[in-house]
């Protein structure tokens, strides 16, 4: 019995080892050969999402061009200079188109009397002003004490008023009759002897053996010192004069270009420092620029400082002696604002102790009646004054005639 159920499970054994054999066998022959490479079938097309604007288009083709179509630009091997670089034609022609053009200043002979009109429409109640008084059939003490209120109203102050009346008393009570050219003629004789008609009001500006001429130009903040710098640059280049200009005020925001574009109006060259810079350094640099380039005359604009201040009124004398060791110093120049009246001979006696000043420039004196303080500075400091600023036009300054002054002051 165990002999029959053994051969079974021999016989059960090789029929499943027969069938395996069979199965793989089948399997093998659906199989491709190694040595062909499979077929690859592209997926099916499928509508593409619509798109938005330009995408919505299909694509088109750009033309293109081969390398030989192709324009190169030229190199230094073609043409021996790079082909951006502008000639010297290109670059010149820039230069003119860049640069301000060089103006022609007005003359100076005869500027104030060329701009009496403008003086005498804002200074000319002074004048009128003396002459209806004087004009009254009888000059008793009330109307003598009304001039002298109207001289001291015009900033001539305490001394000249009493003397100018004393003289316009004696002479009136001589005269008797007044007629109105009488009445003018006496007043303008008197005002021109008041104001100083001998005084030397030439500003020293020639060069002489030691270098340049060299002109200070000083005063306090506000009084129009940097543009009167630069009209005076103008001045002298009218003149004949070469002009080189020192931009000495390095602690205002913006006066050395302000000073450099007054001078290239005119073609006059202007040193400069960095802002904040040492003034005396600067100033020293433009007297020596000055002898090299064989100039007339150098204008140096100091710093605008207030006279209250020990510090800066010091360094205003460092300048001063900074600049004399290239030689003397021919002008020292201080600007005052017309309108300031009797104020401004306070800056002018400070400014006075610490420079030797030599004469008076005002400024602003066309929008002023207080034609008088010609008279006061002039008294208090001993120094004439030289320039008088009449209007804001480039060709304003003028050079001080006190005839021209006078009659601009009483009218025709």
């Amino acid at each position: 019995m165990e002999y029959v159920i053994l051969a079974v499970v021999i016989a059960v054994v090789a029929i499943g080892a027969i069938a395996g054999l069979v199965v793989s066998g089948r399997r093998r022959q659906q199989l491709p050969p190694k040595s062909q490479s499979p077929v690859i079938t592209a997926p099916p097309t499928t509508p593409q999402e619509p798109q938005v604007g330009e995408e919505a288009a299909p694509p088109t083709e750009e033309p293109r061009r081969t390398v030989e179509e192709v324009q190169l630009p030229e190199t230094e091997a073609s043409t021996g200079a790079p082909a951006t670089a502008p000639t010297e034609v290109e670059v010149e022609a820039a230069e003119a188109e860049t640069a301000p053009a060089v103006e022609v200043p007005e003359p100076t002979a005869g500027r104030l009397v060329r701009l009496r009109s403008r003086l005498s429409r804002s200074q000319n109640s002074l004048g009128k002003g003396l002459l209806s008084l004087l004009s009254r059939e009888h000059l008793d003490e009330d109307t003598w004490e009304e001039i002298e209120e109207t001289l001291l109203t015009a900033d001539v102050g305490v001394a000249p008023t009493q003397e100018l009346v004393e003289r316009l008393r004696t002479r009136v009570k001589v005269l008797g009759t007044r007629t109105p050219d009488e009445l003018r003629a006496l007043l303008r004789e008197e005002l021109v002897e008041l104001i100083g008609k001998d005084s030397d009001r030439t500003v020293r500006s020639t060069k002489h053996a030691e270098g340049p001429a060299v002109v200070l130009v000083v005063g306090v903040n506000g009084v129009g010192k940097t543009t009167t710098t630069g009209k005076l640059a103008r001045v002298l280049v009218a003149d004949g004069r070469k002009v080189v200009l020192g931009a000495a005020d390095t602690f205002r925001a913006a006066a050395a270009d302000q000073l450099q574009t007054w001078g290239e109006r005119v073609g006059a060259r202007t040193v400069r420092g960095p802002e904040g810079g040492d003034p005396a350094s600067i100033a020293f640099d433009a007297v020596k620029e000055g002898i090299a380039e064989g100039a007339d005359t150098v204008l140096v604009d100091t710093a605008g400082r207030l006279h209250t201040k020990t510090g800066l009124m010091d360094e205003l004398g460092k300048v001063k002696r900074v600049v004399e060791k290239h030689g003397p110093v021919d002008e020292v120049l201080l600007v005052l604002d017309a309108t300031t009246g009797q104020n401004g001979l306070i800056q002018a006696r400070v400014f006075a102790e610490v420079v030797d000043i030599t004469g008076i420039v005002l400024t602003k004196l066309d929008g002023t009646a207080k034609g008088g303080i010609v008279v006061a500075v002039q008294r208090d400091l001993g120094v004439p004054v030289k320039l008088v600023g009449l209007g804001e036009g480039a060709d304003d300054l003028a050079p001080f005639e006190p005839g021209a002054f006078v009659d601009a002051l009483i009218g025709d």
